[in-house]
C-alpha cells in the first residue's frame, strides 16, 4: 500500500529506538498516520484518524533524540536549513515537513532561529491518485475557473489540492505551484518529489504573496495555486492575479461554508468574488467525502 510506503519514510526520520516502534504499529494505524509527534519528556505519539495515540509509551523523548530527528531530515546540516528553522519548520528530502517548537532566538520583534526543541510534528504526506477525479469533473465541465478548497487541519487539504494540480497540469494548463513549505510538490534540490504535472513550474519556500507576485511576474502562468490562505497579505496577492486574468487554485482553513463566513479574513475574500466553486472536504470515521459548491 502506498500509505504504508509514505509512513515508513517519515520513520526514517525518527532516532532509531522510536524508529522501531513506529514501524512495528499495527497496519491500519500507520495507512491512516497523519503525524508522528515527539515531545521532550512525554512519550511518543501518532496522529491517526483524528486521534493521537502513544506507541511506546514507556520511552520518554530526550531533548537528545529531538536534535537527532533535526540532524536526520537536514542530513547534518541544519545551517543550509537556517532560514526555515526561524519559520518553524524544516522539509525533508522524503517531501515530509517537520514543525518545530523550541526556543525562539529573536531580534527585536522577528525570530531568527529556534534552539533547544522541545517538540517536533512530523508531517506525513499523501499522493492519492484517483481522490480528485469526481472534483476535478465538476471544477472543470466548462472551463476551470478558480477554486477554493476547505476543510479542517489535517483534513487532507494538500493531499486535494497536489491531485488537482496533476490533472489540470497534466490537462494542458500552466500551473505555477507557490510551495511555501515544500511540502505539495516536496521538491528536494530542484526535484519534486510529488508528481504535480508535466506543465507545473514550482517555486519553493517563497511567502505566498511574494511568490503569487514573482511567479505572475516571470512565468505566465494560466493557474496560480498555493496552500492555506491565512492573511490579508494573501489575498491582495490573489486579487492582483486574478485582475491579470489568472486562474486560482488554493486552500483555507475552515470546519465548513458557515464557519467560512463567520471569519472577517475570509468574508474579506469571498467579497472580492475571486474564487467560483468551493470543494469542502468532511472527514467522518478516517473517509472523506468531497462537495463542490458554486461561489457565483
Amino acid at each position: 500500500m502506498d500509505e504504508l510506503k509514505e509512513f515508513e519514510r517519515a520513520a526514517l526520520l525518527l532516532p532509531p529506538v522510536i524508529r522501531q516502534a513506529a514501524l512495528d504499529m499495527p497496519e491500519l494505524h500507520k495507512a491512516r498516520a497523519e503525524e508522528l509527534r515527539l515531545r521532550a519528556g512525554q512519550a511518543p505519539t501518532v496522529v491517526s484518524a483524528g486521534q493521537e495515540i502513544c506507541f511506546r509509551p514507556e520511552h520518554r523523548v530526550t531533548p537528545a533524540e529531538l536534535q537527532l530527528a533535526l540532524s536526520i531530515a537536514t542530513h547534518a546540516s541544519t545551517h543550509t536549513y537556517s532560514d526555515s528553522i526561524k519559520m518553524g519548520y524544516v522539509t525533508s528530502g522524503f517531501g515530509c515537513r517537520l514543525g518545530l517548537c523550541g526556543t525562539a532566538i529573536c531580534e527585536g520583534d522577528s525570530i531568527k532561529s529556534i534552539r533547544r526543541l522541545s517538540s517536533i510534528c512530523i508531517r506525513i504526506p499523501r499522493e492519492k491518485r484517483g481522490c480528485a477525479t469526481e472534483v476535478f469533473k465538476r471544477i472543470t465541465t466548462n472551463a476551470f475557473a478558480s477554486t477554493l478548497i476547505i476543510s479542517p487541519p489535517g483534513a487532507g487539504k494538500t493531499t486535494l489540492l497536489r491531485e488537482l494540480i496533476r490533472l489540470l497540469s497534466d490537462n494542458g494548463k500552466r500551473v505555477a505551484l507557490v510551495d511555501e513549505r515544500s511540502e505539495i510538490g516536496g521538491a528536494f534540490e530542484g526535484l519534486p518529489r510529488f508528481d504535480v504535472g508535466a506543465k507545473t513550474d514550482i517555486l519553493n519556500a517563497a511567502p505566498k504573496a511574494q511568490g503569487i507576485y514573482l511567479v505572475l511576474r516571470s512565468m505566465s502562468p494560466q493557474i496560480i495555486a498555493f496552500d492555506e490562505i491565512t492573511s490579508p497579505e494573501d489575498i491582495f496577492a490573489a486579487d492582483a492575479a486574478a485582475n491579470c486574468g489568472v486562474e486560482l487554485l488554493a486552500s483555507a482553513h475552515a470546519y465548513g461554508i458557515e464557519d467560512l463566513l463567520e471569519r472577517p479574513l475570509y468574508q474579506q475574500l469571498l467579497s472580492r468574488g475571486i474564487f467560483k466553486h468551493l470543494v469542502v472536504i468532511e472527514a467522518r470515521d478516517g473517509k472523506r467525502s468531497y462537495r463542490v459548491e458554486s461561489l457565483k
